[in-house]
């Protein structure tokens, strides 16, 4: 029988080696964050990072995506999954926001935005420096957090409720920290001697075995 984890002390060491650390994608401000962050949506960080440019040099703000019809965005975006849709998000994005000053930081002002679900705004919370409203979960958190054992759940939503239920505020950017984790050690081959949560780990005990 595992022994009961203390999940938010366990967690700190994870939380502690990630703090601070920005996100893959490679944006210049919020405004930047949103757009990418809609477009990462089923595509990977670096192809995003490798469109982005182009796309920002010709569409610098807010204001100026503001009023451009969907299908001029399609060349930028045409090797990027769902593109057709994500335009459209974007350009309504801009019509309702109309500057970079108005963008919001707030969970729900965000998740009324076209495009944008809690692990995104999540994540624009997180990289703008806003108080966390949730915990991002991420396809690296629906993997590291069951081999860790502190949820048993594999749906998004309920992963983020249970998570937010066991770690105190405090602790909340564990969500970004198992992400980071997920790439770099507990990958779908993880390198689990090397691990520093593996003295905690439920998939690591049971390797043992």
């Amino acid at each position: 029988m595992r022994a009961k984890i203390d999940w938010p002390e366990a967690i700190r060491p994870l939380v502690k080696k990630y703090k601070g650390k920005k996100h893959p994608l490679e944006y210049g401000n919020v405004y930047q964050l949103i757009v990418m962050v809609v477009l990462s949506a089923r595509s990977t960080d670096s192809y995003i990072n490798s469109v982005a440019p182009k796309f920002f040099a010709d569409f610098p703000d807010i204001t100026s995506l503001d009023g451009v019809a969907p299908a001029a965005l399609f060349p930028y975006f045409a090797g990027i999954t769902n593109f057709a849709n994500k335009a459209k998000w974007l350009t309504a994005i801009a019509g309702e926001i109309k500057t970079n000053d108005h963008i919001p930081l707030s969970l729900e002002q965000l998740t009324h935005l076209p495009g944008i679900g809690r692990k995104s705004a999540n994540v624009i919370l997180r990289e703008a420096g806003a108080p966390p409203e949730g915990i991002i979960v991420d396809v690296h958190v629906l993997r590291v957090a069951p081999r860790l054992g502190i949820v048993k759940t594999l749906d998004a939503g309920k992963m983020e409720e249970q998570l937010m239920k066991i770690l105190p505020a405090k602790e909340w950017d564990a969500g970004m920290a198992m992400s980071f984790h997920g790439r770099e050690i507990c990958s779908p081959k993880p390198k689990c001697d090397s691990c520093l949560m593996n003295k905690v780990c439920l998939y690591y005990s049971r390797l043992k075995k």
